[in-house]
């Protein structure tokens, strides 16, 4: 076998290709052995480079998402899912909602599955190269607030502005300050027909104006909102009702 240049990992890795310094030595083993083309080795150490990169570029973006890791298509039960979101569900994880900057907005009562459909949807995003992040609504808002008495607020608005998508939970629970949610419509408005929200609510549109304390405001926000969206309902009984129920069962047992 011929002697490995010890260079050569070096260089390697000031090029910031660390598939081709794990692998090169055992895949030109591997060459040898089988009579590879240098163009066959080459495409074999590219494809375990890009397989790398992909999944570091997959971990990094989940990391920085915040999604719930157990919030995925895999733990949703579909079927007990309206059949229009089930309908919706395969063509919104595909993303292609996020490239016009579109919204998607889940209405229902709690323990309706809203959150694990966005999240699920995040998920899939992520998968496909899409950079999403997750926030309670109460997170968001105290986030944009603190911005705003740092005179930070431009900043953050940027930096929001990587995400293709910012999926807001609970956004009915906003009903604070009207500093709170006027930095909530600064956002909605920043990002309006450019980049996507995800927005669950257990609040009607007819009952926003407890979110932003008055009706134009409101209206405003909703109009940006709905303009390029897709609106979901979540009926049916409640998860979490349905799971105690369950368990006291089980335990009585």
């Amino acid at each position: 076998m011929n002697a490995v240049d010890p260079s050569l990992p070096v260089l390697l890795r000031s090029l910031k290709l660390p598939g081709f310094v794990a692998h090169h030595v055992d895949l030109a083993e591997r060459a040898r052995d089988q009579g590879w083309s240098f163009e066959t080795y080459l495409r074999q150490l590219v494809d375990i480079e890009v397989e790398n990169r992909t999944s570091r570029r997959l971990e990094r973006d989940l990391k920085a998402s915040k999604l719930p890791a157990e919030k995925t298509l895999a733990n949703l039960e579909r079927s007990r899912l309206p059949e229009p979101v089930q309908r919706h569900l395969p063509t919104l994880c595909e993303g292609e909602f996020t490239r016009d900057g579109a919204n998607l907005l889940l209405f229902g009562l709690p323990g309706r599955g809203k959150t694990h459909v966005a999240c699920a949807v995040g998920h899939a995003l992520v998968r496909r190269g899409r950079r999403v992040r997750f926030y309670p609504a109460y997170e968001l808002v105290q986030e944009l607030l603190a911005a705003r008495r740092d005179l930070q607020l431009p900043q953050l608005l940027r930096r929001l502005d990587r995400f293709d998508a910012v999926i807001i939970d609970d956004i009915g629970y906003v009903q604070q300050t009207r500093d709170e949610t006027e930095v909530l419509f600064t956002f909605l408005a920043e990002r309006y027909e450019r980049r996507s929200v995800i927005i669950t609510s257990n609040l009607v549109f007819s009952e926003w104006d407890r979110i932003f304390k008055d009706a134009m405001t409101t209206a405003c926000a909703i109009d940006r909102l709905v303009h390029h969206a897709t609106i979901l309902e979540l009926t049916g009984p409640s998860y979490r009702a349905e799971d105690a129920k369950r368990r006291k069962a089980e335990e009585g047992a």
